[in-house]
């Protein structure tokens, strides 16, 4: 069983950058795709970003593409998600999420990924 923490969150500008941590526990996420997803109040669960087990391979929501970088150190059990130029749109909260398989998924949704934290705010404006 994976337990997932995210952190790093907070209040920022436009234009601003923040990065997000998930750190896991309770299970090695060496073989396991990782992804971000992000909700606002009332709206679905919305894809970010994914990272396969290894790191070659990412794909991004057309939204954040060439804004957002999602990367893992798998020896520390942690993923990350750096948040370039951000925008009062990306205003959400967090979450980070793992599958139980190692490639990322085609279209990625809540579906695909069995393990997911609590959830860390991020807010952007001026």
């Amino acid at each position: 069983q994976m337990h997932l923490v995210e952190s790093g969150g907070g209040l920022v500008q436009p234009g601003d950058s923040l990065r997000l941590s998930c750190v896991a526990s309770g299970g090695a996420i060496t073989r396991s795709a990782m992804a971000w997803f992000r909700q606002t109040p009332g709206e679905a669960r919305e894809f970010v970003a994914t990272i396969s087990w290894g790191g070659s391979q990412t794909d991004y929501a057309d939204s954040v593409k060439g804004r957002f970088t999602t990367s893992r150190d798998n020896a520390e059990n942690t993923i990350f998600l750096q948040m370039d130029r951000l925008k009062p749109e990306d205003t959400a909260k967090y979450y980070c999420a793992g599958a139980t398989f190692g490639i990322i998924p085609t279209n990625p949704t809540e579906s695909d990924f069995s393990y997911w934290g609590q959830g860390t705010q991020v807010t952007v404006s001026s």
